[in-house]
């Protein structure tokens, strides 16, 4: 049985494998954990450990603030041009130097103080947006300008992702990673539904220049809160390494020689690609659910899967006591894909957007023990290596899911690509749990 390559904790040391800040306490054991409705709620332990609680409080103010940044850019984009396609330009514009930036970024977060990354990276967010609100206040109005300003901000994203998210497996136990991977996954999936409603409300209010500076004083905490976290270098006994081609090729080899982590990836590709049918809300609000009202339809279908999402974390206080990872990811893309085919046949907008929200409770399940997975089945020297696997994998695999399911959508009818996509996440998975038991066997 393939089990993780870690150490035990040392809560002596700070920055060891696994080790957490100086006078953390133990996890407690299974029988000492709280017991009625609290068992349910989210697992809050990994506050306790300060450096964590510093790395997930920067979490809070960025993901509110970068989701303003995200509804301003668009904005920005149409209001110049007055055209969807060059909104949809933008977007393709950031992606290629996120995909190329993430996997770069992971071997860099392989050879270097991860802190020290994540100054840099951070710093770099923060002029980015304090650019974006100076074109924004100066009135330049050039299309060029905010894809080029957008392409760099998604570089540093790409860099820094990567070294954010393999820096949780040195503040917390392993026995705590399920829980640390829920409160990060739920304060992001909040952002997303708080920042838009956020960003919605201020533009009449105060103008569309200032959300960019909201997110650059935002930054600010950010870069202040990994500023005080401890030191976080490659572990003694690592060699020493240059970041490039040849190190982000062996972290593919890395995953193709560990089929746990190979499966995790495919687990995300197969839910995400075949099933994730946002592509086709414009159309099922207008067209199925348009009795409903067309905005009020458009609105909940978006905002239902992250609303699922957070409820899912708000009640994770059993993913702690989880010990086959495995399982847990193969029944949360198998229920993910359930929910997603009766979505595609429900007719009732209430109905569709309660499948929706538990597809959204499914995904979170799904991205925390995937999360844990690669934390704890990693080494440490590759671990930011396949956080920037990661990273990519998150980033496109939606955007394949919009290209696919628009076009399925154009062929068979939105409702009857959606029912099928979900009906395939279903049948793919499930193969690739039998034909492949190694995710299924993984436990810790």
């Amino acid at each position: 049985m393939y089990r993780a390559c870690r150490k035990r904790v040392d809560t002596s040391e700070s920055s060891g494998e696994g080790g957490t800040e100086t006078g953390a306490k133990a996890p407690a054991p299974d029988g000492e954990r709280q017991r009625g409705w609290r068992r349910w709620a989210m697992d809050t332990r990994p506050l306790r450990r300060p450096a964590y609680r510093r790395l997930w409080s920067s979490t809070i103010v960025t993901a509110v603030g970068s989701q303003l940044t995200a509804v301003a850019v668009p904005k920005q984009i149409y209001d110049i041009t007055g055209s969807s396609a060059w909104v949809g330009a933008a977007s393709l514009a950031g992606l290629l130097p996120l995909i190329v930036f993430a996997l770069w970024g992971g071997a860099v977060a392989d050879t270097m103080d991860r802190r020290k990354l994540l100054l840099i990276t951070n710093t770099g967010i923060a002029v980015t947006s304090l650019l974006f609100w100076i074109q924004a206040v100066t009135g330049m109005e050039s299309v060029a300008a905010l894809m080029l300003l957008l392409a760099l901000q998604q570089a540093f994203w790409g860099l820094n992702a990567p070294a954010r998210n393999a820096s949780i497996a040195r503040l917390v136990p392993e026995g705590e990673l399920p829980a640390a991977n829920a409160l990060g996954s739920t304060v992001m999936q909040t952002g997303q539904v708080v920042g838009p409603l956020l960003a919605g409300a201020l533009i009449p209010l105060i103008g569309l220049p200032e959300l960019y500076l909201i997110d650059a004083l935002a930054l600010c905490v950010t870069v202040w809160a990994v500023y005080r976290l401890p030191a976080l270098p490659p572990l003694a006994g690592t060699g020493a390494r240059r970041a490039g081609v040849r190190e982000v090729v062996a972290g593919f080899r890395y995953i193709a020689g560990h089929k746990v982590l190979l499966l995790s990836f495919l687990a995300d590709i197969v839910a995400m690609v075949l099933g994730m049918p946002r592509a086709l809300f414009p159309q099922l609000a207008a067209e199925t659910y348009a009795p409903y009202g067309e905005g009020l339809a458009l609105g909940l279908l978006f905002a239902a899967i992250p609303i699922g999402a957070v409820a899912g974390g708000l009640f994770s206080g059993t993913f702690s006591r989880a010990r086959r990872h495995g399982w847990m990811v193969i029944g949360a893309v198998v229920v993910w894909g359930a929910a997603i085919a009766g979505f595609g046949l429900s007719g009732s907008l209430w109905l569709a957007v309660a499948f929706l929200a538990v597809a959204g409770v499914a995904d979170m399940v799904s991205m925390v023990f995937r999360g844990a997975i690669l934390l704890s089945a990693a080494t440490d020297e590759m671990r930011g290596r396949m956080q920037g696997v990661f990273t990519v994998v998150v980033a496109g695999g939606p955007r394949l899911a919009d290209v696919l399911h628009g076009g399925a959508g154009s062929v068979f009818g939105a409702r009857e690509a959606v029912a099928g996509g979900g009906l395939l996440v279903v049948a793919v998975m499930l193969a690739l749990a039998v034909a492949m038991p190694a995710l299924r066997r993984y436990r810790v």
